[in-house]
Order: structure tokens, then sequence, then C-alpha cells
């Protein structure tokens, strides 16, 4: 085992879900023993093919650290469970709501010495061990929640495991991590499920207009009910806060549309309802400008440079290393296929003072660019 890594096995991972094959895959890949246990036995198996570890036998040496990735309605218990179980190893847990799980234990009386709660911010579009890879907490936010009660070592033990597997360790208490996730996670998905929803009756003409502005907004609608039923039950008040926050704007915006659309005339319009609506798409750029950009930096303005792409194999890989061989890095890309047409738009964020460059290059390669 390479002595970089901090993490010292046996490492036991409860659950064989993304998050938990993925720990036990990274762990697994830089030398680390790790045991996997899981109530599904084809889960563990895909989990034990795809490397993530070896399925848990009686005859195991304690582990040092358990790992709960464990649906949230049931992780405490799970939790619970692994503390009495191993009474020489510090347990934690990857939840996505941390609050509801440390108040449960307490009124089990639980050891929460030895118990510290945690949250990687990471994920894909697919679940389950197939889905698992060893770089999928690579560069992201690891949330550390102690108990208050947490030993010193307890905590070193879940920030290393983080670090070991290329995260960023962020300290939070249960309650600040809720209310962050709330808005940055929790609340997206639901009105992203709630655009998405007004779209089953939406006639299929209208449909076939759709952008890549309606893709993106609705990305998150895909996800699974029962597991987000698990997550917005968990982390219910905090949810319910921004959500009655949320809809408060949208009866500031639907006022103001109900005195336009009374109007019968643009003078008629009463006097502020315009600057209702354009301060609320206002506040909107105002809040996502805050929005960390590549690296964890402030966000940055980047020249776009839009290129019609055939929908052929091995085209945007020639596309991409045009833009390479152009010398010029590429910051961002965005795809976007046209409705109906064998052929897809590649939006190409580089930095300012590129793009004609760029354009440049393309063009004499033969790339049909749009203006």
């Amino acid at each position: 085992m390479s002595s970089a890594v901090a993490t010292r096995g046996p490492v036991r991972v409860v659950g064989t879900g993304l998050l938990g094959a993925s720990v036990g895959l990274g762990l697994a890949t830089r030398g680390v023993d790790v045991v996997l246990h899981d109530p599904s036995r084809t889960a563990l198996a895909l989990a034990r093919d795809v490397g993530a570890g070896r399925p848990a036998h009686p005859d195991d040496d304690p582990p040092a650290l358990v790992v709960v990735a464990a649906p949230p309605d049931v992780t405490a218990q799970v939790v619970r469970d692994e503390l009495a179980a191993h009474p020489g190893a510090v347990v934690t847990d990857v939840a996505s709501v941390k609050g509801v799980v440390l108040d449960e234990l307490r009124a089990w009386g639980a050891d929460l010495t030895r118990f510290v709660g945690s949250h990687p911010m990471a994920g894909r579009e697919r679940s389950g061990p197939s889905a698992a890879v060893p770089d999928l907490f690579v560069g992201r936010p690891w949330v550390v929640v102690g108990s208050g009660e947490s030993t010193p070592e307890a905590v070193l033990a879940v920030r290393a495991l983080a670090v070991d597997l290329g995260a960023v360790p962020v300290t939070m208490d249960a309650v600040s991590h809720d209310a962050a996730v709330a808005v940055v996670s929790h609340v997206p998905q639901v009105a992203a499920s709630l655009v998405a929803a007004r779209l089953r009756t939406t006639p299929p003409e209208a449909l076939g207009l759709a952008g890549q502005g309606l893709r993106d907004v609705t990305r998150l609608a895909a996800s699974d009910p029962a597991l987000w039923t698990s997550i917005l039950a968990g982390n219910a008040g905090a949810v319910r806060d921004v959500l009655r926050a949320l809809r408060g704007d949208l009866d500031t915006v639907i006022d103001a549309l109900d005195q336009i659309d009374a109007a019968v005339t643009w003078d008629d319009i009463e006097l502020g309802a315009l600057a209702t609506v354009a301060q609320a798409i206002a506040d909107g750029n105002a809040g996502v400008a805050r929005v960390p950009g590549k690296h964890g930096g402030a966000q940055r303005t980047y020249e776009v440079v839009t290129v019609l792409v055939p929908d052929s194999p091995g085209e945007l890989a020639r596309l991409l290393t045009d833009v390479g061989h152009a010398g010029v890095n590429l910051e961002d890309l965005q795809l976007e296929h046209s409705a109906g047409r064998p052929v897809g738009m590649a939006a190409i964020s580089v930095l300012p003072g590129r793009s004609e460059h760029l354009e440049a290059e393309l063009t004499a390669r033969g790339w049909r660019l749009v203006s």
C-alpha cells in the first residue's frame, strides 16, 4: 500500500450502490483492504466484480473504519448496528442528510464518540455498483460533520478518507449542512421535477421546439423517485423553508404578469410591473454569478464559439482534436442536438481574446460555425 494513503484497512463498506462501491473501488485501487456488505446479493457480487472489494466474511479482522452507504431513511439504523457490532471502529456515513441521522442516533443512545457523519458532494446520472468509478470524488467537496462528541481521532480518520479519495474535506455542523444542501441540491431537484412534470401534457409539436435550455433545467428530473423521497423526507424542514421563499418569489412574478396581461397596450401596463419581472431575472444573474466556477474559483466570462457537428462517429473527437491543434484551451463544452436533423451544435467556451483565432483555425479545417 502506498505510504501516501492514510486510511488503514480493513475498511468495511456497508451498501454497494454508486457511492459505496466508488468508495470501495477508490480505496482498493490504492491498496487498502476493503470488505463489502450489502443485503442484495446481486449488488454485492457486482461490486466485487468491478473491484470495489471482497464480500465480508465472519473470519475477517475487525475493521478500522466502517463506511455506511445506505439510503437516508435507514442510515441511522445501519450506523447504530455497525457501532454496536464493531466497537473498535470509527463509523461514518455518506447520506445526503445529516441532522435526522444524528438525532436518531442520540435518541437511541449510540456511542457518538466513534461516529462522524459525512457527505461527499459527488454523483453520476447512473446509479448502482456498475456505475462506480475510483475517481468519483476527486476534486469534490466532502463534508465532514462531527457529532459534537466525536473524538479528534475519529474526525481525523474521516477527513483522511476524504483526502485519500481525492476529495476536499469541508467541516460543517449538521444544521448548516442540511440548510446548505437544501438550497444547492434538494430544491433544484424539486424545481426540475416540477418543471418536467408540466411536460406530461405538452403537445408533441411543442416538445419538438425544445432546446438545450429545457434540457438543462430538467436534467435532474430523471432521478430515482424512491431515493429522492427518502432524501426530501430527511431534510423536510430546510427544503420547505426554501420552497416557501421560492413560492413568494413566484407569486411576485405572477402578480406582475397578471398586471401586464391585463393591459390593452404597453402604455397601459401598471407602473412597476415590468421592473418586477426584470428584477427577478437580474436577481437570477446575481445568484448564478456566485456559483463557484472552474477549479472552485470565481465565475469567469468566456467567449463562445459554436460549431455544427455532424451526428456521425468520430466527429466530436475530431473537433476536440482540432481545437487542441489550434492551441486553444477548452474551458467548457456544451452539446445540443438539433431536432429532426443529423447534426448537433457544440458550444466551445474559451478565454476572452481567443475566439477569433479559434474561429479562423476551425474554419480553415472545414468546420461550419454558427454566428
